[in-house]
Order: C-alpha cells, then sequence, then structure tokens
C-alpha cells in the first residue's frame, strides 16, 4: 500500500465534547474498594495512567487492567499520557502480586498491559510472561488477554509472550500509517503489523486483537486499509474508539467522530470478516474486554462449525 505524507493538520479551534462523551464521575463503592486493592497491592493500571474516560463503570465492576514493568515509558507517543523517562529496575515480585490482586478481584478474564520497555534485552517479555503463568498458577479459571508493546529490535521477546499461551494477544496499530511519523514515532506500522501475523503463525489457537483511534486526522479510507491489512495479518478481533487529546501539549484532536460514523465503520469490519468489532466513542482496548472474549471464542466456534 502506499503511505500518505506526514500531515501537519492544526484544529481551527478547540473542540467542545459532545453529549455522546460524557460520562459520570466515578464515585461508586466499587469503584473506591477497586482503587483501595490496587493501591494495596502496589500495581499500576492504564485506567489511571492513560486517564481512561471508563474508569468508573470498570472499577465499579471490579474490571481492570494491570499495567507491569512500571509506570515510566521509554517511547513518547503522541497521544499518550502515560509518562516518559528513564525507567526502574524490574520487580520480580511483581508477577505474584498481580497473581493476588486478581484472586482477590475474582475476575474471569483480566488484561495485562504494560508501558514500552526498549531498555530491556527482551522487551519485557519474559515478564509478561512470567506474569502470566503466575496468573495461571492462582487463578486456573481466568482467561489472560495480554496488550503487548511491539517488541521492536527485541529478538526473542515476542516469543517468550506466545510460548506462556495468553488466551488472547492484543497489540494496536494505534492510527493509520501515514499519520505514525507525528503520532507513533518510536514505532513502526509494518513491524507491528507482523508481529500480529506472527502470533497466529506460532500459535493459532490463540486469538489475535488490534486497534486504532480516530480523529486524530485520518481519512476514511485510510481506515478501511487498515482492516484490510489487519484481515491480511489474521486479526480476529478490532476495536475502534475515539482519540481524546489528554493535554495540549499531546496531539491535536482534529474531530470527534460520530457514533453514525463509528457504526458504520463496525458494518465495513464485519463485512472484511473479523470475528468480533467493537467500534464507539468510548471503546478502548479493554473496554469490555470479558463480554467479548466470551462472544468472540462462540464466534469462533460458529465458524470452524460451518467449515
Amino acid at each position: 500500500m502506499t503511505v500518505k505524507p506526514i500531515r501537519d493538520k492544526q484544529p481551527e479551534q478547540k473542540l467542545p465534547k459532545p453529549d455522546w462523551l460524557r460520562v459520570k464521575a466515578p464515585v461508586s463503592q466499587g469503584y473506591k474498594e477497586t482503587k483501595m486493592l490496587m493501591g494495596v497491592s502496589r500495581l499500576n493500571t492504564v485506567c489511571e495512567e492513560a486517564a481512561c474516560p471508563n474508569i468508573g463503570e470498570c472499577w465499579e465492576k471490579k474490571h481492570a487492567t494491570i499495567m507491569v514493568m512500571g509506570d515510566t515509558c521509554t517511547r513518547a507517543c503522541a497521544f499518550c499520557n502515560i509518562k516518559t523517562g528513564r525507567p526502574e529496575a524490574l520487580d520480580a515480585q511483581e508477577p505474584a502480586r498481580v497473581a493476588a490482586a486478581l484472586k482477590s478481584l475474582q475476575l474471569k478474564h483480566v488484561v495485562i498491559t504494560s508501558v514500552d520497555r526498549d531498555d530491556l534485552q527482551d522487551g519485557g517479555g519474559a515478564h509478561i510472561a512470567a506474569t502470566i503463568r503466575a496468573i495461571r498458577a492462582e487463578n486456573p479459571g481466568t482467561t489472560i488477554e495480554v496488550l503487548t508493546p511491539d517488541f521492536l529490535r527485541k529478538p526473542g521477546g515476542l516469543e517468550k509472550v506466545v510460548e506462556a499461551k495468553p488466551d488472547v494477544f492484543n497489540h494496536n496499530l494505534e492510527t493509520v500509517p501515514g499519520l505514525y511519523p507525528t503520532v507513533r514515532p518510536g514505532a513502526r506500522y509494518f513491524h507491528s503489523l507482523s508481529i500480529l501475523k506472527r502470533v497466529k503463525e506460532l500459535d493459532p489457537t490463540i486469538f489475535t486483537k488490534s486497534g486504532i483511534m480516530v480523529g486524530l486526522g485520518e481519512e476514511k479510507t485510510e481506515v478501511h486499509q487498515v482492516m484490510d491489512d489487519m484481515r491480511m495479518a489474521d486479526v480476529d478481533f478490532l476495536t475502534i474508539g475515539q482519540y481524546l487529546q489528554p493535554t495540549p501539549k499531546h496531539h491535536p484532536l482534529m474531530k470527534f467522530v460520530t457514533p453514525d460514523e463509528f457504526r458504520n465503520y463496525e458494518r465495513m469490519a464485519w463485512g472484511k470478516g473479523f470475528l468480533m468489532v467493537s467500534a464507539s466513542p468510548l471503546t478502548r482496548s479493554s473496554y469490555h474486554a470479558g463480554d467479548d472474549f466470551d462472544r468472540l471464542r462462540k464466534a469462533r466456534e460458529a465458524y470452524l462449525a460451518k467449515n
């Protein structure tokens, strides 16, 4: 495919947040209990670090996305609110603490994500794998989804994670290739595609998942092309959500995509053959992940029964 040149657009003025993106402030008892448990267990969550708008709803249900390997990322993506800098050394006890916290939450499905750790020889692959194994030992009935870094120039990192056999391997493309130089400058679009394809080559039983944000200045035809690229890499599950600019220093918000436009993207994605699609203004990689996993598993069973 042809990658369009770098675009340097700026919105004419600050865009007012539409009604469909307004959420209630988190005040429930379930939210407070989850917050306390994360604090006592000394665990980081992407829910807090990335200022997710769904934190109130998810934490009320005691759903949390655990972020391992610290709270400091070695990348500086223009869309992300996680701090950048020199991370601390890995905590060898973290996998056990994660497993114990999840046992307290009694989750059926858990999402484990991480910061990028370009300072580590394997990009943190062994640590993520150790976390998967610890969860399996303490929570044998819990299904595990990982949302990983891209392991760029980190040989062996991806393979270590796949060998630990998560139920879902997620790696987000985040945006269309033409916006990578400004939105995701430390990453490479076709490398990210290649690791999703590689997971299927290593273990076809693992579900693969990827997502993008819209509202960054992409064109609809570019989004459709990303869908095609994902299907060529045999990605099972696609998520599409609205980009929300964390601070004035981050990449500008170019557009609030309407619910109707999201529904059109969803219809297009189903037509391209994804087993599972989630596309809405508030969709995030881990939003309703457990329910979506159940539907994804049933979709595969139905597909296999027909073929």
